[in-house]
């Protein structure tokens, strides 16, 4: 699985991207306006950072003006990916975009025939958001198993970019289905590391270093 981090900030990207764990970046409007940054500045730094996907959100509601918007952002960098919200208007942004060759995140996806649509317009990649599914009573764990099934049943490319991610439980429960990527804040990558027993491992191993007074250096 793919994992993509949700932010605008450039420290915890430069950090996760030193890993070598990071397959690219997902912002968004609230994003870029927590970075307090100019939005065009902020992108184009952040693909100088990664060499997966950036995903550049258009703002605009029709169409002509997705694609005016998007024109804009995909001369960024080779490695932008238009985000478009998953409307009627967005779904014709996102198929003719992807004729021409651009990678798109269909976004705001709550239901597994709306994956469907993206599918069939050719995204890229379709972003479900789970926390926010649960969060108003349903299960996002069991859209994203409806939409592995449909995209396996067709053979669909897009790949299922589970977003909204809330905590490490989502990204097992991810993995487990067969998600091709997931996004989520730094503060939940960085607790993918944490067991209490690697913890209380490392403290024995130490203590016991220490009772032999040598050193490696």
């Amino acid at each position: 699985m793919k994992f993509f981090v949700d932010t605008a900030e450039i420290e915890p990207i430069r950090e996760l991207a030193a890993t070598g764990l990071l397959d690219g970046v997902t912002t968004n409007p609230s994003l870029i306006a927590k970075s307090g940054r100019d939005f065009m500045e902020v992108t184009r730094e952040i693909c100088g950072i990664v060499d997966g996907p950036v995903s550049a959100e258009v703002v605009a509601l029709d169409h002509a003006t997705m694609m005016k918007e998007a024109e804009v952002l995909r001369k960024i960098a080779d490695n932008v990916c238009i985000k478009v919200p998953l409307t009627v208007d967005g779904l014709k942004t996102c198929k003719a975009l992807t004729g021409e060759g651009t990678m798109v995140n269909v976004t705001l996806c709550f239901s597994a025939n709306q994956a469907l649509l993206a599918a069939k317009a050719g995204a890229s990649f379709i972003s479900p958001f789970v926390g926010r599914h649960d969060d108003n009573g349903f299960d996002g764990m069991d859209l994203i198993e409806d939409i592995r099934l449909i995209y396996d049943n067709y053979n669909f490319a897009t790949e299922i970019l589970v977003a909204s991610v809330r905590h490490t439980t989502h990204v097992l429960q991810a993995a487990k289905i067969g998600a091709d990527v997931m996004t989520a804040p730094p503060k939940v990558i960085h607790d993918l590391f944490k067991h209490v027993l690697t913890d209380k491992g490392i403290e024995g191993f130490l203590a016991d270093w220490a009772k032999t007074g040598q050193s490696i250096l």
